[in-house]
């Protein structure tokens, strides 16, 4: 298995020179419009290489490209598939609104999940939650049950929120690997400060905050509840004890920073794989390389189709692995 990876690594080693560099971006910020913005990135070989109209199919075209090699690489997608369960929740929310409001599905599912939204929608729809992973199954059954007893759709997603996070912590701990145990541990605390904000800024209830909050090893999440329930400073206090004292300093900016600040601590973690060719750390941290791209070019080409303020999209860029 080494060897497989000592090969796959050196392939995804060749690829990485090919990953967009913050002045790619700032080439596309730059562009006189959308349409040059678009035509220089097909110049770069992003999605097919042909002429987009649409950078939403650009990205996704781009993004099963990317799929594609890793699948030619380590055809076993399974030490990957942690990657996909935030698609995988964020469907299962979908299915069940769509289901118990009727609401037209169009646009809701995302595309790159482990398990096909339209077989997570009639699993939700027949209650037949056997049809679903084990890691989806419990979730479904209990939030469903939220939902059709009190109709709170809030309810409902924390509900689903907090099992993803359960499932990505308790995938990454089964890994064995260290860049996905810690990765687990980064985006589920994260997640908890988001959440723990903004249950504050909203009154929320301490119950309501552990409800919404995932264990993790970083955070006491009792502690943190007792905060959220008071106020945002007492949020902002409990985490100068942690090792997230810097996340105050950007949620007193705005959350959007905040979220900014969170991606770029995920790009911090993983560049140290670059040189460890005998796992499969490089891979997964190429392919979350691949995930912040896709991020910053939607966000620069959305700046650019809308004719918004460059110097605002500029602050909403998060760092680049290369």
């Amino acid at each position: 298995m080494a060897e497989q990876y000592t090969y796959a690594v050196s392939r995804i080693h060749a690829r990485e020179l090919d990953l967009l560099s913050a002045s790619d971006i700032e080439q596309i910020l730059g562009s006189a419009d959308y349409r040059e913005a678009m035509r220089y990135l097909a110049g770069k070989g992003y999605g097919n290489g042909e002429e987009y109209s649409d950078y939403e199919l650009m990205i996704k075209d781009e993004t099963d490209k990317m799929w594609a090699l890793i699948t030619e690489l380590i055809p076993d997608k399974e030490p990957f598939e942690t990657l996909l369960r935030q698609t995988d929740f964020h469907n299962l929310k979908a299915a069940i609104k769509a289901v118990y409001t009727s609401e037209n599905t169009e646009g809701c599912f995302e595309d790159g999940g482990s398990v096909e939204p339209e077989v997570i929608l009639e699993a939700v729809k027949l209650k037949n939650y056997g049809d679903l992973p084990e890691f989806l199954a419990g979730a479904a059954d209990s939030a469903a049950e939220i939902f059709l007893k009190t109709g709170d759709g809030q309810e409902c997603d924390i509900a689903v929120d907090k099992a993803c996070l359960e499932t990505i912590m308790k995938e990454g701990e089964a890994s064995g690997v260290k860049v996905i145990r810690d990765y687990a541990e980064l985006l589920t605390a994260l997640s908890d400060i988001k959440i723990a904000v903004r249950a504050a800024l909203t009154g929320k209830t301490k119950g309501f905050a552990e409800r919404a909050l995932a264990e993790c090893r970083t955070l006491d999440v009792s502690s943190l509840a007792d905060a959220a329930a008071k106020n945002a400073d007492e949020v902002f206090k409990y985490l100068e004890h942690t090792d997230y004292r810097e996340a105050a300093e950007a949620i007193e900016t705005s959350m959007s920073e905040f979220e900014k600040w969170a991606d770029n601590k995920i790009m911090e973690l993983i560049r140290g794989q670059k040189a460890n060719p005998f796992t499969i750390a490089p891979i997964f941290a190429y392919i979350l390389a691949k995930r912040n791209e896709t991020r910053a070019v939607r966000i620069a080409l959305s700046g650019k189709k809308n004719d918004l303020d460059m110097g605002l999209i500029r602050e909403r860029i998060r760092d680049l692995y290369v």
